[in-house]
């Protein structure tokens, strides 16, 4: 079953970048990278929350509307720390670990196949731009696609199943960002790439499963790279449309 496939891979490319000091270097440099940007995020909306607050809601004299005035004022902070961290990834994968993650993938399959196909032969900052250019779809779909199910959730009484679509887009896609390095290295079209993610949305689910747990979820992206190239160089030659 690919779903438990994919969660197995993820603890599957943990260990081996654990047990391999270069992989073990770049993960580290990866997670304090996505650390100081969640933190950054975290601070900033802190520093802000008191006026926003006062422009959605300014707290009320009576001591029960203050009550409920706390209520809403924490769980507008839950909300946006939420998006803080999200933006956070997003302007960190962006500017920093892009570059990182694309180093311990192809690293991991020089270890795995001896050699990396299609490997960099570019000057540094088309390098670079290279990387930004296969980001940006792998950034903005998944925001589209929360966007869209966030607007169904508004238009009609689906809350609690708008919620679980959305952990499962945000999984899917998390995960997406990481299987797709290969794929994208190897210079294959967006399309071939999105129909390698619909062919194995089982796999990516599991994979992307470890992103959605608090704490954990920052250990596990700063290694997924590992897991998701070798699931990578597992299906790339022997897919039925590859």
């Amino acid at each position: 079953m690919e779903f438990l496939k994919g969660i197995s891979y993820n603890w599957r490319g943990l260990r081996m970048a654990l047990r391999t000091p270069r992989l073990l270097t770049m993960g580290l440099i990866r997670f304090a990278i996505m650390l100081v940007a969640t933190i950054g995020a975290l601070m900033l909306l802190m520093v802000y929350h008191d006026q926003l607050m006062t422009m959605i809601w300014a707290r009320p004299q009576s001591m029960w509307l203050a009550w409920l005035w706390y209520l809403v004022s924490w769980l507008i902070a839950a909300v946006l720390g939420v998006i803080a961290a999200v933006l956070a990834y997003v302007l960190a994968q962006l500017f920093f670990s892009i570059v990182i993650m694309d180093m311990m993938s192809s690293a991991t399959e020089k270890m795995v196949t001896g050699a990396i196909a299609h490997a960099n032969e570019t000057s540094l900052p088309r390098y670079f731009f290279f990387l930004i250019k296969q980001e940006l779809p792998r950034a903005m779909l998944p925001l589209l696609a929360t966007l869209l199910v966030m607007i169904a959730g508004w238009l009609t009484p689906l809350g609690p199943i708008v919620t679980v679509v959305l952990s499962a887009i945000a999984a899917i896609f998390l995960a997406w960002d990481h299987t797709d390095l290969v794929p994208a290295r190897r210079r294959l079209p967006l399309q071939e790439r999105l129909q390698l993610l619909r062919r194995h949305l089982g796999f990516h689910l599991g994979f992307g499963l470890w992103f959605l747990i608090p704490v954990a979820n920052m250990i596990f992206l700063s290694f997924a790279p590992v897991g998701a190239t070798l699931f990578a160089l597992e299906i790339l030659p022997s897919d039925p449309e590859n």
